[in-house]
């Protein structure tokens, strides 16, 4: 899979990021489809990914590490700041704050929901 990283443009976009490396869209195009330049939550995120094509589970699971992650999975990590959306795509994390990483930014629970592109 081919991702391309995308920086948070504000604190508040880590959603709006993960959407558009995932769909191949710019965050404004992001903010502009869901009417929001702020935090995003579940719903919205579930929703845009699904009305663009994007399979995501609905069950949410834990990880204690990246051994337990499918291929591409959308993150949700507690970080020392807040909670904060993250992707994973094939061994590299994709973390709108934080950068391209090999392993998980620093956080106390992470849960993810796995991805799948079905008609993009």
């Amino acid at each position: 899979m081919d991702i391309s990283y995308i920086h948070e443009p504000t604190d508040l976009q880590c959603g709006q990021a993960v959407l558009a490396m995932v769909l191949k869209k710019t965050p404004e195009y992001i903010c502009e489809y869901l009417d929001n330049d702020r935090e995003t939550d579940l719903k919205e995120m579930k929703r845009t990914f699904r009305d663009h094509g994007v399979y995501i589970s609905d069950e949410r699971k834990q990880a204690e590490d990246n051994s337990q992650l499918p291929p591409l999975c959308l993150l949700s990590l507690e970080t020392p700041r807040c909670w904060h959306w993250s992707l994973y795509c094939e061994g590299t994390f994709y973390d709108p704050e934080h950068g391209v990483l090999d392993d998980f930014p620093e956080c106390k629970r992470k849960y993810f929901w796995e991805l799948r592109y079905d008609r993009i």
